[in-house]
């Protein structure tokens, strides 16, 4: 049975959601402010996010807020991936 490199599948799980986090800075950065609320409350299933929504994110936050994006995303892939190899293993393999 195949495995995965954990590695390479940590990074790719990290840049999907690094990339997913950027796209979440422009929709805000883009689109008014009534627009935005409607939109992640559309994602969130009609949660009310507007509470927990902050406007006035200085950009070096935002920077931070990716890094740290991939870096979570870095840890859950690599996780999946280890997690994936240990169940991948034939049986009989030790």
């Amino acid at each position: 049975m195949n495995t995965i490199r954990i590695t390479r599948f940590g990074f790719a799980l990290g840049g999907a959601s690094s990339v997913m986090y950027v796209g979440c800075v422009v929709v805000m950065l883009a689109v008014p402010r009534d627009a935005a609320i409607r939109f992640f409350n559309s994602i969130m299933h009609g949660w009310d996010v507007e509470p927990l929504m902050r406007w006035d994110m200085p950009w070096w936050e935002a920077i931070i807020g990716v890094i740290e994006v991939f870096i979570l995303g870095w840890l859950f892939g690599a996780v999946v991936a280890a997690l994936y190899n240990l169940g991948s293993k034939p049986k009989g393999a030790a």
